[in-house]
């Protein structure tokens, strides 16, 4: 794992994602909610090491909104990527799990903060494509890309999830691979044993 030298200064932009949190009586344990705080206080913690002026995230319950949250406490610009229009992207991903007044409450105040900058992008796809997710996974890579196109700016990947891939459709682990191919640092968080990237 690469290891940034003190005096690396290059600017630095943050692609995110990871899990959402567990659904009530899942099987396997992914990201449970007794982990939140653990969770939070390891990707704030990685966020301070890595000190990008931009994290590019969604804002799903879970890891999405516990980084947004961790940015917004280190003064970091984020930039929220949504397949569907933030009411619609709030019943079907964010208030659909256990505790659903904690990641409303969550989701709405980053939602508030991030319209008043113009930094969400809705990318409107259809309520029953199967394919929303993915697309926002390439949008956000997309965007980081974009965003980080000078030769001086650093491009990093940080991914909060259990480590394993779930089936052919875990969009945790496509983004992992898409930012591998896009020519990102891939730094991850266990959301079973969180603990700050080393950098």
């Amino acid at each position: 794992m690469p290891i940034r030298s003190p005096m690396d200064t290059r600017p630095t932009v943050v692609a995110f994602a990871g899990r959402r949190i567990d659904a009530e009586g899942a099987k396997a344990a992914r990201f449970p909610f007794a982990n939140v705080g653990a969770v939070r206080a390891a990707i704030g913690a990685s966020l301070e090491r890595i000190a990008p002026y931009l994290l590019i995230a969604s804002a799903a319950c879970g890891a999405d909104l516990m980084a947004l949250q961790a940015a917004a406490s280190g003064h970091i610009r984020m930039r929220m990527v949504l397949p569907f229009p933030p009411p619609r992207f709030r019943k079907s991903s964010v208030v659909d799990r256990p505790n659903p007044e904690f990641w409303g409450r969550l989701y709405d105040d980053v939602i508030n903060r991030a319209e008043k900058r113009g930094d969400i992008i809705v990318l409107h796809c259809r309520e029953n494509d199967g394919s929303a997710y993915s697309a926002a996974n390439k949008a956000i890579i997309c965007t980081a890309s974009a965003a980080s196109a000078a030769p001086s700016t650093r491009r990093v990947a940080l991914i909060a999830w259990d480590g394993a891939p779930h089936g052919d459709e875990d969009t945790t682990k496509e983004f992992a691979e898409l930012a591998e191919q896009s020519g990102f640092t891939v730094l991850s968080i266990s959301t079973l044993d969180p603990q700050p990237v080393a950098w």
